[in-house]
């Protein structure tokens, strides 16, 4: 008998403070509702199985704190997120008018996946995430680096640099555009 996949998901849930981002994970997670307000701090997550097809997938559904004093805290729990629910209160407008703002902060912290797909697209050119401040990675995509440029070494042209012009035209030398 074969088991089904199985896959993990992130899933944040994003909105203004108070619109019911809690209530709506608990009662999608626990089929509860309470109406006492207790605003998250920071984040929560819980975690909910489902079979999806042959697959057995289980959401890790992130609850956020929709305060402006937590909106820093985002780099972190966004990490890793194969999407996000953008939540508002119907009655209050404003809090509709601010999904772009999250749609937009989302977006901009998981680039990781963008740039990772970026990269498999373009023949896996190889991807890392670095941090000079802290070290991390640093010696790793270097040693890549360096890896990738000894291959090279035994070919004729490498092909990093097959469309640089050898010569440099006089506009190019005051200052013009740069050809490469």
């Amino acid at each position: 008998m074969l088991m089904p996949q199985r896959s993990l998901l992130k899933v944040i849930v994003l909105g203004d403070s108070g619109v019911g981002k809690t209530s709506l994970m608990n009662q999608y997670v626990y089929n509860k509702f309470s109406q006492q307000y207790k605003a998250t701090i920071g984040a929560d997550f819980v975690t909910k199985e489902l079979q999806i097809e042959d697959k057995l997938v289980t959401l890790q559904i992130w609850d956020t704190a929709g305060q402006e004093r937590f909106h820093s805290l985002g780099v972190s729990f966004y990490r890793g997120a194969d999407c996000c629910i953008l939540v508002y209160d119907v009655n209050i407008y404003k809090t509709f008018e601010t999904l772009q703002t999250w749609h937009r902060d989302f977006l901009r912290q998981v680039s990781e996946k963008v740039a990772k797909d970026w990269c498999a697209s373009r023949g896996n050119i190889p991807y890392f995430e670095t941090s000079a401040k802290e070290g991390y990675n640093v010696d790793a995509a270097f040693f890549c680096a360096a890896r990738a440029a000894l291959a090279s070494e035994h070919h004729d042209q490498d092909i990093y640099f097959q469309n640089i012009p050898t010569a440099v035209s006089e506009t190019e030398e005051q200052g013009g555009r740069c050809s490469c």
